[in-house]
C-alpha cells in the first residue's frame, strides 16, 4: 500500500492552524537581538525587554561568561556521551557537591532542561496504581508527564489546601511549583508540608524561585523553611544559563540514575556549562545587591501600577495585569511595543480562558525610571483601548 500525500495528516494541520488563527492565538517565532538583555533589538529596533526570565541579570553578564569560557579551556566543547557512559566529568560533579551543599540535599541529577528533570521525575517514580496529585496551575512539562503516566492523576484547585486534603486518599507524590510561572504568586508550601506530612511525598518546581527567594537565592522552599521531599530547580531563569536538577535524597538519587530514561540516554550537558552553572552559585549566593535590585523594583511597580485594573499584587518579579480577553491583551501588548516596551500577551490554552493577560517580568537589570516609563505608556494605552 502507498500512501502518497497524507491527506489525513494534511487536514488535521490545516483545520488546527486555521482553528488557532481565528481564535487570534497564533504563535510566531521573532528572531530578536539582545533577548537575554534589559535593552533587546527586533528589525533593527529598539525595546525595553521586560518579557525576560533574566531575574538577576546573569544570562549576559560578563563575569559569568568568563566562567564559560574558562570551562571551554578546561573541558573542551561538548560532553561527548551520556552520564553513564562517558560524559560525567569532574565539573558535572562538583556542580552537583555545589548545589547540594547549598540546598541541603544529599543527591542532585542533572538533565538539560526543567521540562525534560519534570519528565523523567513523573515517569521514572509512578507506576500503575499510583496517585499523582498535581496543583491545577502547574507548568506543561507536569501535567503532561502525569497524563501520560500509568498512574491516576488528580488537579487540585490552585493553593487550596481543602482540595487536596480530599484527593488525598491514599499514599501519593504531591507535585507544586515554589512560584507559579504565570501569576507571580507562591505556593503555600509550610501549609502543603504539614498536610502531606507520613501521607504524600511532596515535590517543589521551583524554576522560578530559585535565585530570587530565601536568604541567599535558595527559593521558595528556604523561604517556606520547609524541606521538600524532592526539589527541581532549573538554570534557565535566575541562573542566566539552562539546564536543570532534581535534588533528593541518597536512594531515589540512585534510583533515578537507573531509571530516569531522560538523564541516563540524553547527551550530558557540557562540561563547561556545568563549571558556569557553579560559577553562577556562587554570585547568586554572594551578589545579594541583585535581589536588593529587585525589590526597590517591585517597590516602585506597586505604586506605579496598583491603581491600574487588573493588578495583581505579587512577592516575586512576576507581574501579571489581568485584562481578559486574548484580543485586548494583543491590542495593549502590540501598543506598547509601539512605545518601545517588548512584553508579551499570555493567552488561552497557556492560561484560562477570560484570563488573558501581559506578563511583566522585572529584572536587575531595569532602571526605576524604565519601570515609570512602562506605566506612563500603558495608562496610554489602555485609555486608547478603552
Amino acid at each position: 500500500m502507498i500512501f502518497s500525500t497524507m491527506p489525513a495528516f494534511k487536514a488535521r494541520i490545516a483545520n488546527a492552524l486555521e482553528a488557532r488563527r481565528q481564535k487570534g492565538l497564533t504563535r510566531q517565532v521573532r528572531t530578536i537581538e539582545g533577548g537575554n538583555q534589559a535593552k533587546l533589538f527586533h528589525q533593527k529596533d529598539g525595546y525595553v525587554n521586560f518579557s525576560s526570565n533574566d531575574y538577576l541579570g546573569l544570562a549576559n553578564d560578563k563575569e559569568l561568561s568568563l566562567a564559560w569560557q574558562k570551562g571551554i579551556e578546561l573541558y573542551g566543547n561538548g560532553s561527548g556521551a551520556s552520564p553513564l557512559v562517558t560524559g560525567f566529568s569532574p565539573a558535572h560533579q562538583n556542580l552537583e557537591t555545589a548545589l547540594c551543599e547549598w540546598l541541603g540535599f544529599s543527591r542532585a541529577i542533572l538533565f538539560s532542561s526543567g521540562f525534560s528533570a519534570n519528565q523523567a521525575l513523573i515517569f521514572g517514580l509512578l507506576e500503575k496504581g499510583d496517585l499523582l496529585l498535581q496543583d491545577k496551575l502547574n507548568h506543561a512539562s507536569l501535567m503532561e508527564a502525569g497524563q501520560l503516566s500509568p498512574a491516576t492523576m488528580k488537579r487540585f484547585l490552585h493553593n487550596d489546601l481543602n482540595s487536596l486534603k480530599k484527593l488525598l486518599t491514599q499514599e501519593a507524590l504531591v507535585i507544586t511549583e515554589g512560584v507559579f510561572s504565570m501569576d507571580g504568586d507562591l505556593s503555600p508550601l509550610a501549609e502543603l508540608r504539614a498536610v502531606t506530612k507520613d501521607h504524600a511525598w511532596l515535590a517543589v518546581d521551583d524554576a522560578h524561585g530559585i535565585g530570587v527567594l530565601g536568604e541567599q537565592g535558595q527559593g521558595s522552599c528556604h523561604y517556606a523553611n520547609i524541606k521538600p521531599d524532592i526539589l527541581i530547580v532549573t538554570f534557565g531563569k535566575a541562573f542566566g544559563l539552562s539546564g536543570a536538577a532534581i535534588l533528593c535524597n541518597e536512594e531515589v538519587g540512585d534510583y533515578l540514575t537507573q531509571f530516569a530514561r531522560h538523564h541516563v540516554y540524553s547527551t550530558a550537558i557540557p562540561p563547561s556549562q556545568a563549571y558556569a552553572l557553579t560559577h553562577a552559585i556562587g554570585m547568586i549566593q554572594t551578589q545579594s545587591w541583585r535581589r536588593e535590585k529587585l525589590g526597590e523594583l517591585q517597590h516602585i511597580y506597586r505604586e506605579c501600577f496598583s491603581r491600574f485594573d487588573g493588578y495583581v499584587e505579587t512577592e516575586t518579579p512576576i507581574k501579571p495585569i489581568l485584562l481578559g480577553e486574548a484580543s485586548l491583551a494583543i491590542d495593549v501588548a502590540e501598543q506598547l511595543k509601539s512605545k518601545g516596551h517588548w512584553l508579551t500577551a499570555i493567552r488561552p490554552p497557556t492560561v484560562p480562558n477570560g484570563t488573558a493577560r501581559l506578563r511583566i517580568t522585572l529584572t536587575s537589570n531595569h532602571t526605576l525610571e524604565q519601570v515609570r516609563q512602562l506605566a506612563s505608556c500603558f495608562e496610554e494605552a489602555i485609555e486608547r483601548v478603552s
